[in-house]
């Protein structure tokens, strides 16, 4: 009994000294009722991100969704059956993987239910870790908002990996900041879901690992809790260790050397040419060097896709053994142009920085002709629900939804620049935790996209919606801070009479 008093009264002292979410465990969240409670609102918040599928009759595809789908039987094939190919495609293996025994090439409907239940999971961890009372409304009230007013629903009904790169950035908040408020169930559950996040592309693993720096550089500042905060940042760094660990194993598995990347197309080369520097250095030097890509001078883009999968391109024109040596020829000729012409690749790297920044639009999502010729191969019983769908039709609402989009991003950078010099007064370790992954990570989406690959509204508009996200849990806080306010001067008002 004594002990029990004890601890009641530890808690008691917690509740007074820290009120709000931060100042206890919020993990786990209730037996019973209440936990049952809990997950029906992920179930309805899941729900509420679907509603784009529906809307469109069809879950929504990209000339790549039919790529993801039908690699992951050959990498089922080689790694199970030991039945090896001499190609599996350029895709991300374990994204094609992860979906497999969800469509069977037979529907990706489950693929939507996956997506969107994953999403709305995470969001809830979120939530919960800074919410500190009526969190299943705060939660559901911020998921229908937007899931209406931003891209979040869309890139969740999206048969890409696209949507995995926000779950990932708060899969790694959460582990950084905010450890204490998962279970021992949730957290090997946010584990795998994270290893599969930072898998399922390129950048995401590459954005992964900035953002471990700068949590590292985050617990420095922090002196008080230097200890935990780079416990956090330890990890998260596990994370993104097991993902690269991961992909070293399957591609050395698959092509006998490790690799992170397996056979990816030189996209920085690309890049480098179709801004204008790396073709000038190869015009200028093409008669002293041996390489491969100056035997298709002719062919050079200035556009990036042009150059790397137009049938005519300098890279997809050339046979396999050229487009091997392309590839080793990436950082060579990438070193030589930025040592011949750095400010000019500097400051082209810049506007291209610039105007991803601010390629935000819910586009991507017209009909294709290449993709509806795939259907029999991949999807043979879905193509006639496809031909039915709005994004079939090129009906999809798309300028409507970009302008809405646009207000709401708008909006809400208002607003968080508002709320910040209320944040720092009230120092909220979490909060600020979350606004530094989600900034620098919209920020570094932006910077690796554009300068890396090609500019593309599809690749802001996947990361995009965390800004409302973070506004949106700034007014939250902003909230409960008013009614734990009032609350201890009602009880003194009370007590006085």
């Amino acid at each position: 009994m004594v002990g029990d008093q004890d601890e009641d009264l530890r808690g008691d002292w917690k509740a007074m000294a820290f009120p709000g979410a931060e100042g206890r465990r919020l993990a786990p969240s209730g037996k019973g009722r209440l936990r049952f409670c809990h997950g029906g609102a992920v179930l309805l918040g899941a729900l509420f991100l679907s509603w784009p599928a529906f809307f469109n009759g069809f879950p929504l595809l990209y000339p790549d969704s039919m790529t993801y789908m039908d690699d992951g039987r050959m990498v089922a094939r080689a790694l199970f059956l030991r039945k090896f190919s001499e190609y599996y495609g350029v895709r991300s293996l374990f994204y094609s993987l992860g979906i497999l025994p969800w469509h069977w090439n037979l529907s990706p409907w489950p693929i939507v239910a996956l997506q969107c239940v994953l999403v709305a999971w995470v969001l809830w961890l979120v939530v919960r870790s800074l919410a500190a009372r009526h969190r299943a409304a705060c939660y559901l009230a911020l998921v229908f908002a937007l899931s209406l007013l931003t891209s979040v629903s869309w890139y969740a009904d999206f048969i890409m990996p696209d949507i995995l790169g926000p779950v990932l950035y708060l899969s790694l908040y959460l582990l950084a900041f905010a450890g204490d408020t998962l279970s021992r169930a949730e957290r090997p559950a946010l584990y795998l879901v994270a290893v599969w996040a930072a898998t399922a592309h390129a950048t995401h693993l590459m954005l992964a690992l900035g953002l471990c720096v700068l949590l590292a550089l985050f617990a420095l500042f922090d002196r008080r809790q230097m200890g935990r905060r780079m416990r956090g940042a330890g990890e998260a760094a596990a994370v993104v260790a097991l993902a690269a660990a991961a992909q070293l194993a399957l591609h050395g598995y698959l092509y006998g050397k490790p690799s992170l990347n397996g056979e990816r197309p030189p996209y920085l080369l690309a890049r480098t040419v179709a801004d204008g520097p790396g073709r000038w250095y190869l015009e200028k030097h093409c008669p002293q060097l041996q390489w491969a890509v100056c035997n298709h001078l002719q062919e050079l883009s200035n556009d990036a896709d042009g150059f790397l999968w137009d049938p005519d391109g300098a890279y997809e024109s050339g046979s396999d053994a050229e487009r091997e040596q392309i590839s080793k020829e990436e950082i060579p000729l990438v070193l030589a142009t930025l040592r011949a012409y750095p400010r000019a690749q500097l400051s082209r790297s810049a506007a291209n920085f610039k105007e991803q920044l601010l390629a935000f639009g819910l586009y991507g999502f017209d009909p294709s002709p290449w993709m509806l010729g795939q259907f029999d191969s991949v999807l043979p019983g879905a193509r006639a629900s496809y031909l039915k769908s709005r994004q079939a039709k090129g009906a999809l609402p798309l300028d409507l939804l970009t302008e809405i989009q646009g207000w709401t991003v708008a909006v809400s950078l208002g607003l968080i620049g508002a709320a910040i010099p209320f944040l720092w007064r009230r120092h909220s370790p979490r909060l600020a935790g979350l606004s530094l992954t989600i900034l620098s990570m919209v920020v570094a989406n932006a910077l690796i996209t554009g300068v890396l690959s090609v500019v593309d509204d599809r690749y802001g508009c996947r990361a995009i919606w965390l800004i409302p996200f973070l506004a949106g849990l700034f007014l939250v806080d902003w909230i409960g801070q008013r009614r734990t306010a009032k609350r201890p001067a009602q009880g003194a008002l009370a007590g006085s009479i």
